[in-house]
C-alpha cells in the first residue's frame, strides 16, 4: 500500500524565485533586513507566506555566532507601566531582524534565577531586564556569561553591565516634597512589597521626616488590594488626608474604595499613583502619577544591545531617563 509523503519544506531558494530576487538578496531581507530596501523586503515577505517559508533561525545562529534573539525579562505582563517599554523594544529590535523572547519572575528571586537561566542557556545576542537583577546568583552567572545585559526601570552608580531608568528614592522624595507643598499633614502609603516600591517608600520617609501608616501589598498591586488597602489605613487614622500609592492600580483602587465610603477626592482625602497608566488620566477624577517614558527606556535599550552586537562599547553604561510628576485632579489644589 502506497503511503502520502510529507510535503516538502519549502525552501531559501523557493522564496527568492517566488519573489523573483537573487538568493543572497533574499537571505539578506530576511537575515538583516535593514540592508535591504523597503520595497524589496515586502516582496520577500511576501513571498514567504506564499511558499510557506520557516527560516531555520538555528542554523543562521551557528554561522553568524548570532541568535537574533534578544531575551526580555519582566516582573509581570499584567503590570501596564512595562508595555510602552516592552512594545517599544519589540519595535526596535524588529527593524534590525531581531526577535524578543519574554519571560516572567513575578516578582520572585528563586523565580528569576530560572528565568535567567533559561535564558542564558540559550545563548541570547543580549538580555534587557525591567529592574536590577535582585538575585547575586544570577548576577554572577550573567558576568560569566559575556552576553550584554541592560537594566532598565531602576538606577545603579555600578550597573551589572549597562542601565537605563531612574531613582526611585528620588520619586519618593519628590512626593513628599508635593504633599508637603500642599500643606498636607497627615498622609498613608499603600505600597507594594517589591524592591522598586520599598525605595519609594524609603525615599519619601527620609523627605517627610517621619514614619506613616503603611499598608503593604503583594505585587503586583489590583484594584481589589487598593480597596482593601483603604480599610485598613482609615482603621490606622481616621483622618488621613492623603494616600500615596506605588501604583495606579493600587491607586484606582482606593479611589473606588473612597467613592464607597463617601469621601470626597480631593476634598477629604487626596490621592497619587506611580507609572501614570494609560487609564490615569481617564479616571473620575483624573489620577496624579509620576510619569516615565517607558516608550524610550524600550528604544534606548534596544539601542544598546545592537550597538554591543556589532562589537561597539557604548560609554557611558549608565543613563538616568528622569521622571515627572503630572499633577491631576486627584490632587488639585485644596
Amino acid at each position: 500500500m502506497n503511503t502520502p509523503s510529507s510535503p516538502k519544506a519549502a525552501t531559501l531558494h523557493d522564496v527568492a524565485r517566488a519573489a523573483g530576487v537573487s538568493l543572497v538578496t533574499a537571505s539578506r531581507a530576511l537575515g538583516n533586513p535593514g540592508i535591504v530596501s523597503e520595497k524589496t523586503r515586502a516582496r520577500v515577505q511576501q513571498a514567504v507566506e506564499a511558499t510557506g517559508y520557516i527560516p531555520n533561525l538555528l542554523a543562521g545562529g551557528l554561522k553568524s555566532k548570532r541568535s537574533r534573539m534578544v531575551a526580555g525579562v519582566v516582573p509581570a505582563l499584567a503590570v501596564s507601566q512595562f508595555l510602552p517599554t516592552v512594545q517599544a523594544l519589540t519595535a526596535a529590535l524588529a527593524e534590525q531582524g531581531y526577535q524578543l523572547l519574554l519571560g516572567q519572575t513575578f516578582y520572585d528571586v528563586r523565580r528569576e534565577e530560572e528565568v535567567l537561566n533559561a535564558m542564558i542557556s540559550r545563548q541570547p545576542d543580549g538580555i534587557v531586564m525591567m529592574g536590577l537583577v535582585q538575585s547575586a546568583r544570577a548576577r554572577e552567572r550573567l558576568a560569566k556569561s559575556g552576553i550584554p545585559v541592560v537594566e532598565t526601570w531602576d538606577f545603579s552608580d555600578r550597573p551589572l553591565d549597562m542601565v537605563i531608568g531612574f531613582s526611585h528614592l528620588k520619586v519618593g522624595s519628590a512626593l513628599a516634597g508635593y504633599f508637603l507643598s500642599k500643606g498636607i499633614e497627615r498622609v498613608g502609603m499603600a505600597t507594594g512589597n517589591d524592591h522598586r516600591a520599598r525605595q519609594r517608600r524609603e525615599g519619601f520617609l527620609a523627605a517627610w521626616g517621619r514614619d506613616v501608616p503603611t499598608v503593604t501589598v503583594p505585587s503586583p498591586g489590583s484594584l481589589e488590594l487598593g480597596r482593601q488597602a483603604l480599610g485598613q489605613l482609615l482603621a490606622q487614622q481616621s483622618d488621613l488626608q492623603a494616600v500615596v500609592c506605588s501604583s495606579d492600580m493600587l491607586a484606582h483602587g482606593i479611589l473606588v474604595e473612597a467613592q464607597a465610603r463617601g469621601l470626597r477626592v480631593p476634598t477629604d482625602l487626596a490621592v497619587s499613583g506611580f507609572g501614570n497608566a494609560d487609564f490615569a488620566a481617564h479616571l473620575l477624577p483624573a489620577l496624579t502619577t509620576v510619569h516615565v517614558d517607558g516608550a524610550e527606556i524600550g528604544r534606548q535599550a534596544a539601542a544598546l544591545i545592537l550597538q554591543r552586537c556589532h562589537g561597539q562599547h557604548p560609554e557611558p553604561s549608565a543613563f538616568d531617563i528622569g521622571f515627572e510628576l503630572i499633577e491631576r485632579a486627584s490632587t488639585a489644589p485644596r
